[in-house]
């Protein structure tokens, strides 16, 4: 017996699974079981992801739908992994608990840096797996050096095409090949689940304006202070290209109060302001209210929005996170550049009016470099071949619209071109300057002891 275990924490990463099994991106087996986790904060208080409006229009693709939260309770999904002499024990529990016996057991992972799939994958060491990204940081490198005894198990990563031209760092590393999800499949998903949509969806203004939460104060990037403000300028900024009717989809765990201080401004601005409590996929308002704008700081389905439906889209507050997101191997940060560096601004109305999705060629010419290269300055050890690459792009391309993109401090440490004057530039290579250095940073901090 082949078993496919299929491993999902958001309804957008379930959308994405069934759309690779529509578009036969996985071979025959004889059962296909997904794996659901909650990963929320307080996922007793949290609907998971199979209780969300839709999810029934995705479930018959898999034979049973099984809980992460349940098998490990009591232990929190994002903190618990089985230590290495248990391992043997949880297979043992996992295989009794869903009924696996002794079948050949192939695994379906989501973020596999991290926990909790991490985990799964530590749980059946001897399952191949594949890898599938849901969202921008597929283009980034892979956040943390990868145990060889999971990474070389990984076959391929499946991904959206969100920037067709551009490939993913996201392990290779270890040699592993990306597959792009058919686009069409995933639209095609997308409409199913539009089907099943909350009675204040429905109700929304079509071809409004909208606006993308993210709760970017939860992860200690913004204060709820910048990130409650972040908002207003969003709502100005619709209001000055002239939009009347405005929806706002905050971040399903966001505090009410983003809500209110939206409203307040609207009030003030005379703009019809609807606010969507539901917790619905912003590609489900894309089918059912085809929003005449979409704007965002640096969300996945800004890109979802240009490349698969085709809608005008604008970016703000991508400087401010640019310069907000650390340390700089944040894995935030190659999404926030490559928003930044794709999408208008949505102060300049001009640029707004004017924009449309760049062709493969463009993305590939223009951001192929620019993305190895913040990856090379993100992880350095885990990518040393992308050294030549940051290099070239470094030299040819640093000026005053791409140093937004990297640090002095960065560049200086790995010695890089743009880290010093060039007439200092042999300073970071030559070792005596650098010892010297080092000599001296430790006898301040020792006087300062």
């Amino acid at each position: 017996m082949r078993t496919q275990i299929f491993f999902a924490s958001t309804l957008y990463g379930a959308a994405t699974l069934a759309a690779a099994l529509d578009a036969r991106c996985f071979e025959h087996a004889d059962r296909r079981l997904l794996l659901v986790s909650n990963n929320a904060a307080n996922p007793e208080t949290t609907p998971s992801l199979d209780a969300m409006p839709g999810f029934e229009r995705l479930r018959p693709r898999f034979d049973r739908v099984l809980s992460w939260n349940e098998a490990i309770a009591p232990f929190h999904p994002g903190g618990w992994s089985p230590r290495t002499d248990d391992v043997p024990m949880w297979e043992r529990y996992a295989r009794m608990l869903w009924g696996l016996g002794d079948d050949d057991v192939e695994i379906v992972l989501e973020s596999i840096q991290v926990e909790p799939a991490l985990a799964v994958a530590r749980l059946f060491p001897d399952a191949p797996i594949d890898v599938y990204a849901d969202g921008l940081m597929s283009y980034g490198p892979t956040r943390n050096k990868l145990d060889p005894l999971v990474g070389t198990r990984v076959r391929r990563l499946l991904h959206l095409d969100l920037l067709p031209g551009l490939e993913p760092l996201l392990l290779t590393e270890f040699g592993v090949r990306g597959e792009v999800v058919p686009t069409d499949a995933f639209r095609s998903v997308l409409s199913e689940l539009s089907l099943d949509v909350p009675p204040s969806v429905s109700a929304a203004p079509r071809e409004a304006a909208l606006l993308l939460g993210q709760y970017m104060s939860a992860l200690d990037i913004l204060t709820a202070e910048e990130e409650e403000q972040l908002h207003v300028r969003m709502l100005r900024g619709a209001a000055a290209l002239g939009h009347r009717d405005v929806v706002f989809k905050p971040h399903p765990v966001a505090p009410a109060r983003f809500s209110r201080a939206l409203e307040k401004e609207a009030g003030e601005l005379g703009v019809e302001l609807t606010v969507l409590e539901a917790p619905v996929l912003a590609e489900v308002l894309y089918e059912r209210v085809r929003p005449a704008l979409v704007i965002g700081c640096f969300s996945t389905a800004l890109l979802t929005a240009s490349a698969f439906y085709g809608l005008r889209v604008a970016r703000t507050g991508t400087g401010l996170l640019l310069e907000r997101v650390a340390p700089y191997q944040n894995s935030n940060r190659v999404p926030v550049t490559l928003v930044d560096a794709v999408l208008p601004d949505l102060e300049d109305a001009v640029a707004v009016g004017d924009w449309s999705t760049p062709d493969a060629k463009t993305v590939e010419r223009e951001l192929t470099g620019l993305v190895r290269a913040v990856g090379f300055c993100m992880q350095s050890q885990i990518y040393p071949n992308l050294r030549a690459d940051a290099e070239r792009y470094l030299r040819h391309h640093l000026d005053a619209s791409t140093w937004r993109y990297f640090k002095r401090r960065r560049l200086t440490a790995l010695a890089l071109p743009g880290a010093v004057p060039q007439q200092l530039a042999f300073v970071p290579r030559n070792r005596t300057v650098r010892r010297v250095a080092r000599r001296a940073r430790a006898l301040k901090r020792a006087a300062l002891g």
